[in-house]
């Protein structure tokens, strides 16, 4: 019989991204995943303590999606999904808990599993805690196939080969300098100097307009097609890490990086100055030690990874063992 397996979907589309890469690598013939999509009210924005094991800070449509029959397990994507996890568990206490992220100190006893980076180590561990190198994602051979069939004919006259490069920016209390976006760019030409081709490149709504039009010009001699932040055009992502021959990405974004290893490409790592915590550090180092990438240096231009990363195939695993 099928474990029925609810996943609490809402607005944060990185953690929708981690939780709907984890689903597809499940055993289809053991669960019955459901997405229970949740829409907020301004109440969601009360600390969790207040929210506790209720549906408070949902809107009324979206209550009415929680009630019996009621799932085997429940995969909750953010911190503000916790007390709606909690909810379930209240009312079905047979229900497991399964967190990706870390859900808070509130109700940690009742989550059988936790999902995290392996970069947050320092936290305080718990028993129902499992480490991940890098973030869940989506980027799996299949999905790059058909992201080659469908871009790779907009990109046929650029010369090749072709490198991506996907530009993050600020982190919290960090500002994406124009120090860093300089050298950056001088690294990149430096890159492409040895090689050769042209650049895919898009850019984040994080990078800031001044840092992406000095990136930009420093660039303006490469051959290139563009996605800046802020273009209405279809967005390419999935068509650059498809149809590149390596990959450059800005260290600042878990996410990102984990996606480009994810492509068994040679991937390059850009840390910058005065930029990155230690938690990014941890991360992009962990990618070093295990092959996944380099560092955005001339030297290592011959990098070939040892395997292809995607943390949703052990989530998924350990999903499985529950």
């Amino acid at each position: 019989m099928k474990k029925v397996l609810w996943i609490l979907i809402d607005n944060r589309m990185g953690s929708v991204g981690q939780a709907r890469g984890i689903a597809q690598h499940l055993n289809h013939e053991h669960f019955d995943i459901i997405e229970k999509p949740i829409d907020y009210t301004k109440l969601s924005g009360l600390p969790n303590f207040v929210r506790h094991k209720t549906l408070i800070g949902l809107t009324s449509e979206s209550k009415k999606a929680f009630h019996a029959p009621w799932p085997d397990m429940v995969l909750s994507i953010s911190r503000r999904t916790v007390p709606v996890a909690r909810y379930i568990k209240k009312n079905n206490p047979q229900t497991k808990l399964i967190q990706i992220m870390h859900p808070g100190e509130t109700g940690l006893d009742e989550f059988s599993l936790v999902l995290l980076p392996e970069h947050d180590k320092d936290k305080t561990y718990h028993k129902s805690f499992r480490y991940l190198i890098g973030a869940p994602h989506r980027v799996t051979p299949d999905v790059l196939l058909q992201a080659k069939e469908k871009w790779e004919e907009t990109f046929k006259d650029l010369p090749k080969p072709l490198t991506a490069i996907i530009i993050g920016g600020a982190i919290k209390d960090r500002q994406f300098t124009l120090e860093n976006a300089k050298q950056l760019a001088e690294k990149i030409i430096a890159f492409k100097k040895k090689i050769g081709g042209s650049i895919l490149i898009t850019t984040s709504r994080r990078t800031g307009e001044t840092a992406q039009k000095l990136i930009m010009e420093a660039l303006k001699d490469i051959p290139a097609h563009t996605f800046v932040w802020g273009d209405k055009n279809e967005n390419p992502y999935l068509g650059y890490l498809a149809c590149a021959d390596n990959i450059i990405v800005t260290g600042d974004s878990v996410s990102m990086a984990s996606e480009a290893c994810g492509t068994n490409k040679p991937v390059f790592v850009f840390e910058g100055q005065s930029w990155l915590t230690k938690k990014h550090y941890r991360f992009i180092h962990a990618l070093y030690e295990n092959r996944y990438a380099v560092p955005l240096d001339a030297r290592y231009i011959n990098f070939k990874p040892s395997a292809s990363l995607n943390a949703a195939i052990d989530a998924a695993r350990e999903i499985e063992r529950l």
